[in-house]
């Protein structure tokens, strides 16, 4: 089994962290963390060549995510929420999955990738909602063919009880790893 966790944090041992590596822990197989914030990774600049070829022009660190998105089984999004909404760092790297987009809607191809199951892991210091961050976290492990999505593990007033210190966020990240590791 095969692991791919997008990690959208810039801080390294921050709440979102935490959480990362408690689920590592529980998951099984080979696990490759990406850290936006550390990856030479460009956002999409909408040339629109992947509308006739496929993968991406762009020639950084993406090319290694398309091909461990080819034969990976799960793909995890985690990040914290800045203004109820993904990090800038982790969009970033979600633009360019378009080349998955333009396959289907205008290459006419069929799915380049396997089918995966998906998990997404939150966190934010305040007590927003996180409805729109994991909203734009399905659609983008959508892209990536994630069909079977676990529900949001979300670590909120992370101000007052740091994300290590969570009982219950740290049950639901087991619980995710669990659904990630079976069959």
């Amino acid at each position: 089994m095969k692991t791919l966790i997008i990690n959208g944090s810039p801080r390294k041992n921050g709440d979102t962290a935490a959480l990362i590596a408690h689920m590592r822990e529980h998951l099984l197989g080979e696990i490759k963390e990406i850290r936006t914030y550390d990856s030479n990774i460009s956002p999409c600049v909408d040339c629109r060549a992947c509308r006739t070829q496929a993968g991406c022009v762009i020639d950084d660190e993406m090319k290694e995510i398309y091909n461990y998105l080819e034969g990976c089984d799960n793909v995890i999004i985690a990040s914290p929420l800045y203004f109820t909404e993904l990090t800038g760092s982790l969009l970033n790297v979600g633009s360019r999955l378009q080349t998955y987009f333009s396959a289907h809607y205008f290459r006419d191809e069929e799915p380049l990738l396997s089918r995966k199951k998906g998990a997404v892991i939150l966190t934010g210091g305040g007590t927003c909602s996180y409805d729109s961050a994991y909203k734009t976290a399905k659609c983008l492990l959508k892209s990536m063919n994630a069909q079977d999505i676990f529900p949001v593990v979300f670590c909120g007033n992370t101000d007052r009880l740091p994300a290590k210190d969570n009982r219950e966020a740290f049950k639901s990240v087991r619980r995710a790893a669990e659904f990630l590791s079976s069959p």
